[in-house]
This record gives structure tokens, C-alpha cells and sequence, in this order.
């Protein structure tokens, strides 16, 4: 071999084609030493005939297409949006779950329910509003109205 830099060169550069091209763009990313090791392996096998020891390849810096680029940047953004709806969704069961909960302990006990009614209208009435208009279940007057003598409905 006369000039065993420039062979050396075009050999890795046409490795490093062929290994790159074979692989996935995420692989390329997450794999890059088992890629260096690959490719190391392959080029030290053809320049050793030339007694040439391929000691260390690195891949430093993938060019890609600025199509290539635009699609991973979709790609990655329709990933967050997955992930913001899914993280969502976790809250919204979550939330439900405490509201059953809540509920199932409001059925068990009747006056919680009126006592979270009224921590409600003292929370509406703190707004400074001049008026307050809110709707009484009848189930909180009933006691009023039987203890009045009312026989009531």
C-alpha cells in the first residue's frame, strides 16, 4: 500500500456509510459506542493485511437532511404532546378516584355533604360580592321544618 492514509480514510468513510445507513436514526443516537465498536471492528479488519491497527473510531457529528431534521422535530413534539395527554389523563383519574372516594364517605355521613355545602357558600360569600344567590336542598330544611312541627312531605 503506498499511501495508506488516504486508503485508511476512503475505507473508514465507505465503513461508516454503510454501518450508518444500516441503522436507525434513534440507534445511531442511543447506540453510538456499540456503533464505534462495530465500525472499529470492521475497519481494523481492512487495513490490518496492511499492517494498520485501527485503535479508536468515534462518531463525532451526524449531518442530516433538513427534511430529516423537520420530521424529527415533529416527531419529538408529537412524543411531548403523548406524553402531556397521558399525564393528563393520569390527573383526571386520579381526581376521580378522590371524588368517589369523597362521595362514598358523603353517603355513609348525610351532614357531610351539608357541611361541605355551606364551607362552599362561605367560600362563594368571601368574594366581596354584593349579592349571593344560591339554591337550599330541601334536605337541609327538613329538620327545621319537622322540628317546627311541621309534618312535613
Amino acid at each position: 500500500m503506498e499511501n495508506y492514509l488516504f486508503a485508511t480514510s476512503q475505507n473508514a468513510q465507505t465503513t461508516l456509510r454503510s454501518v450508518c445507513g444500516e441503522a436507525e436514526l434513534d440507534q445511531l443516537l442511543a447506540e453510538r459506542e456499540k456503533i464505534n465498536a462495530h465500525l472499529q471492528t470492521i475497519i481494523d479488519q481492512h487495513t490490518e493485511p496492511w499492517g494498520i491497527k485501527v485503535v479508536q473510531v468515534a462518531i463525532k457529528f451526524i449531518d442530516l437532511p433538513e427534511e430529516m431534521r423537520r420530521a424529527m422535530a415533529r416527531q419529538a413534539e408529537a412524543e411531548r404532546e403523548r406524553r402531556a395527554k397521558v399525564i393528563a389523563a393520569e390527573g383526571e383519574f386520579q381526581a376521580a378516584q378522590r371524588l368517589a372516594e369523597a362521595s362514598a364517605i358523603m353517603a355513609r355521613e348525610p351532614i357531610a355533604l351539608q357541611l361541605r355545602y355551606l364551607q362552599t357558600l362561605v367560600e362563594v360569600a368571601s368574594e366581596n360580592n354584593s349579592t349571593t344567590i344560591f339554591p337550599v336542598p330541601i334536605d337541609i330544611l327538613r329538620p327545621f321544618i319537622l322540628g317546627a312541627g311541621g309534618k312535613g312531605p
